[in-house]
């Protein structure tokens, strides 16, 4: 129990170093701040976040964070509708190929941003905290098709929006020197489509900072109080989970590749959040007439092991210096 605590710990605590940092880029983009003055900034915003969620307004929480992810939406995917990518080139693009050990490394870091293990323990809080009181005559049923929804369009809205920036990188960023760092990409994007888009790539990225660390601290909170029996004040724990991110920003690490780094780490930790969740919503003892159907437990089977696979695959080139 301990050891699951510290990795799921470790998984919210990357979300962390990845968001605040992002932040700080974004801020440096917009405004020209010092990157360890923009990380304490994103820092001290995503506090202000919980607070709010922390004096019990759970609804006022969810619509701060739905407004940022709505600006998100907006921020990354301006550019495709600017210049429309060919279809049949984005068709010919859908499938999964490899060049390389980089490209292995790219495509963990993909998916762990897309998909966050976290958000798994901060829905699971976020429906608790939605649903306190069953008097109210919600049923399970209700609460289970209302998670439904809820990480539904999550997961959708995550992926449309990783989906439309490889789109953006392909379409008009290809073979422009100096787009492996974010800030190279926001020239880019500025010098192709226009000092507009590239403004709402930045606001883009600066309400991701500030969304994904704030839901990422309240995920962690509840990772420690449903594993530990422990709660320490949500402020406190803001505190003590940005002090990683800002000595990165001290230490002078790319920031950009210290993104890439902390989104494969999301990738390792998927399986453990992802295998645990199907194994308990198979057991017909706990869940009941709610149990998974057995195609839900397929599929799931074969995207947990799709993913141990990958990061597997990656251990090796890694390792052995392969490709």
């Amino acid at each position: 129990r301990r050891l699951y605590w510290l990795q799921a710990e470790l998984v919210a605590m990357a979300t962390d170093v990845a968001e605040v940092i992002g932040g700080a880029v974004a801020l440096w983009l917009l405004f020209d701040l010092p990157l360890l003055l923009g990380g304490a900034i994103t820092g001290g915003v995503s506090m202000a976040v919980l607070a709010v969620q922390g004096s019990g307004r759970h609804r006022s929480f969810e619509y701060v964070i739905v407004s940022m992810m709505a600006i998100i939406a907006v921020g990354f995917t301006a550019g495709v509708f600017v210049a429309p990518p060919d279809p049949g080139a984005v068709a010919e693009g859908l499938v999964p190929r490899f060049d390389g050990p980089d490209s292995v490394l790219l495509a963990a870091s993909i998916l762990g941003a897309t998909v966050m293990p976290h958000a798994i323990y901060a829905h699971s809080a976020l429906t608790r905290d939605r649903f306190p009181e069953r008097s109210a005559g919600l049923t399970t049923s209700t609460l289970i098709r209302a998670t439904r929804w809820d990480v539904t369009i999550a997961l959708a809205v995550a992926g449309t929006v990783n989906l439309a920036i490889l789109l953006l990188a392909a379409t008009s960023l290809q073979g422009v020197d100096g787009t492996d760092t974010l800030e190279g990409a926001h020239a880019a994007i500025g010098g192709a489509l226009g000092s507009g888009v590239a403004l709402l790539f930045a606001l883009g990225l600066l309400a991701s900072g500030l969304a994904s660390t704030s839901v990422g601290a309240y995920a962690g909170a509840e990772i420690m109080q449903g594993l530990l029996k422990v709660r320490i004040p949500m402020l406190l724990r803001r505190l003590i989970t940005l002090l990683p991110a800002l000595a990165i920003l001290a230490a002078g690490v790319d920031p950009t590749w210290a993104l890439v780094l902390s989104q494969v780490v999301l990738s390792f930790g998927i399986p453990f959040a992802l295998v645990p969740l199907l194994w308990l919503t198979t057991r017909a003892d706990l869940m009941g007439e709610h149990r998974n159907r057995w195609w839900t437990t397929a599929v799931g089977v074969l995207v947990a092991g799709l993913l141990i696979t990958l990061n597997v695959v990656l251990l090796y080139l890694t390792f052995t210096g392969a490709g």
